[in-house]
């Protein structure tokens, strides 16, 4: 057996164990599902509420906000303050 023919029967019983895999786990995935629904949607008004205080920890919004007179280097003036809502005081 050469080099290549050795490679594709190699990758031939790696592809066939991922599908064996993919049906074991489905298999497992249904009887998890049939077996403990009714645990696994009685918490579930619970996630959600314990969803809210884990979002205001790990969300840190959507932009930077420039705050103060520092302005980025290499933006026109004019594009800065339509960025950060201030008007031209001339």
């Amino acid at each position: 057996m050469d080099s290549i023919e050795h490679q594709h029967y190699i990758s031939t019983h790696i592809q066939r164990g991922k599908w064996i895999f993919l049906g074991f786990m489905a298999v497992a995935l249904f009887f998890l599902w049939t077996e403990h629904r009714a645990h696994l949607l009685g918490a579930l008004p619970y996630l959600l509420f314990l969803a809210c205080p884990l979002m205001h920890l790990f969300h840190h919004g959507h932009g930077h906000h420039h705050h103060g007179d520092a302005k980025p280097s290499g933006a026109p003036a004019g594009q800065i303050a339509e960025q950060t809502g201030e008007r031209d005081a001339r």
